[in-house]
């Protein structure tokens, strides 16, 4: 069995709201085991709806569409649901009685184009919006069937929870589950995570896969099976393997973060970290502060500076430490500073170039001030925006867990 999900609405393709109903509907499909193959966005255009519909139903055993259901001229899903299967388009006297009785609950008056949401294609099963004014409908066509809830997400998750699951259970028989887990790495890139694995990646059931983020590679398993325990089951021994593969570059699962996985290995080994940041913005200490609410203690504190001078007098530096800023050296004594003002076990000194991702930028320096000594990082090119910020974020992260896993004999 394969879904296939329409959006419509011009508002989508010109990027004015951005579409999260499709990743929440994918999401709910893969409880019931509902395969999704194809998810199109369309515009307010009746041919192109109607376009999209007829392929959609031509490849899918279920098309779920959202959107396009208003009272206004451009709302145009019912006509092309309609044109698609071959209808016409009745007025339901009964629905448009439930419409009047609704804005009359809530004090509104009722305008004359509302009439146009209690329009079906004919043959429509009604399903009934208790939350909101726009009345949904699914249609047979053969053995296929499509279904319309609103695009406003509160509403169609409402729907999608209370009618549409329900409902898509008992017409296919739905008995199956998809379950996924998401092995969480850093370290490694997604070309060399690959290669460790590859013969797991022609699994079919379960499946894996590998997704790259900006200096994080995610290995999804996913398993089709009768229940979440069978599921579960067919993915843990695929989740070892890849496990004793990767060895330490895995660092969590699922919702795991680089930050909380740091921060339990901080509170495991009972030491504390503090940050220098300039070119990550503060947002690794965020990170951090939010991780450190689950493991008191570990986290000393931060210094977020914006250029030379400002890390200078955050720090009481001494310059010029050399001609260059910044440099391994800057990093170097920014960390050793940063250890002893926070009086932290560990500090690790994130510097970057203030323009990075520019031709003449140069280079990102990273160092870990630890009781025995500095660690320096790799000296990297920086990129701008947030794939440059969390690419040296996930830099340092991995410099600080390499001590951590390495036993560090001191303590």
């Amino acid at each position: 069995m394969q879904a296939e999900i329409v959006t419509i609405g011009t508002e989508l393709l010109l990027g004015e709201i951005v579409d999260t109903n499709s990743a929440w509907i994918a999401q709910q499909l893969t409880t019931i085991g509902l395969n999704l193959y194809y998810t199109t966005t369309v515009g307010d255009n009746l041919t192109r709806i109607t376009d999209v519909l007829t392929r959609a139903l031509e490849r899918a055993d279920v098309v779920i569409t959202t959107g396009g259901l208003g009272p206004t001229v451009d709302d145009m899903t019912r006509e092309g649901v309609a044109a698609a299967t071959g209808r016409d388009l009745y007025l339901d006297e009964s629905l448009l009685e439930e419409i009047r009785a609704m804005f009359g609950q809530r004090g509104h008056q009722m305008t004359s184009n509302n009439d146009r949401q209690a329009r079906l294609p004919r043959g429509a099963e009604i399903i009934h919006n208790p939350v909101g004014t726009a009345p949904c409908f699914a249609v047979e066509q053969g053995d296929r069937l499509i279904i319309s809830l609103p695009g406003v997400p509160s509403e169609m998750r409402y729907l999608m929870e209370h009618e549409v699951l329900p409902l898509l259970k008992r017409r296919f028989g739905l008995a199956e589950v998809i379950k996924s887990r998401v092995v969480r790495t850093c370290g490694i890139g997604e070309s060399a995570a690959d290669a460790l694995i590859p013969d797991l990646m022609v699994l079919t059931n379960p499946s894996v896969g590998t997704r790259a983020h900006p200096g994080q590679t995610d290995i999804v398993i996913t398993a089709k099976a009768n229940s979440e325990a069978e599921a579960a089951a067919l993915i843990a021994p695929v989740e070892a393997q890849i496990r004793e593969r990767l060895g330490f570059r895995v660092f969590g699962v699922d919702q795991d973060t680089i930050a909380g996985a740091v921060a339990r290995d901080l509170a495991t080994t009972g030491l504390s970290l503090a940050l220098v940041e300039l070119t990550t913005e503060g947002e690794l200490a965020q990170q951090m502060a939010d991780a450190s609410r689950a493991h008191r203690g570990t986290f000393g504190g931060a210094l977020v500076v914006s250029d030379q001078s400002a890390l200078v007098r955050g720090l009481s530096l001494e310059e010029p430490l050399d001609d260059a800023f910044p440099s391994q050296s800057w990093a170097d004594s920014a960390a050793s500073a940063a250890r002893a003002r926070f009086g932290a076990d560990l500090a690790l000194a994130i510097l970057g170039p203030l323009n990075p991702g520019s031709p003449d930028a140069g280079e990102a320096y990273l160092a870990l001030a630890t009781p025995d000594g500095i660690r320096a990082g790799e000296a990297r090119r920086t990129r701008e925006g947030t794939i440059g910020r969390w690419s040296l974020i996930y830099a340092g992260m991995d410099l600080v867990r390499a001590y951590l896993l390495a036993g560090n004999k001191q303590h």
